[in-house]
């Protein structure tokens, strides 16, 4: 699985106001997110950890005490390096609202494709 999802939950994600994604420089996987949500359409606020300290101690928060990025948290949901397609489906399912009008689900490629007609 290329996320695991933490729930350290105060709030519930349908009352959640935004999408923290926590992310450091140099980080391929953090680009690779981010690059994905700008195509989906899919606003969030960012945290570089290595900026502020408060920031990379949510994250050791919902990683087991490591510095994993990307994480996105979306009211005290943790998801720590979650796939694009992850991720909107939590959102399709639990935090609607943050998700731009007229979303549409990404499909998954040729390789996600053949993997779900072998694993079903």
């Amino acid at each position: 699985m290329p996320g695991s999802f933490v729930d350290m939950a105060t709030d519930p994600p349908n009352t959640a106001d935004q999408i923290d994604l926590y992310w450091r420089p140099g980080c391929g996987f953090c680009s690779a997110l981010r690059g994905r949500l700008d195509k989906l359409g899919i606003e969030r606020v960012e945290h570089n950890i290595w900026d502020d300290p408060s920031k990379a101690a949510v994250v050791r928060q919902h990683a087991n005490g490591n510095e994993t990025v990307p994480t996105v948290v979306i009211g005290g949901v943790g998801m720590v390096n979650p796939s694009p397609q992850d991720l909107a489906a939590f959102l399709v399912e639990n935090a609607p609202h943050l998700l731009p009008a007229g979303f549409e689900p990404p499909q998954p490629g040729a390789v996600g494709r053949t993997l779900g007609k072998i694993f079903r």
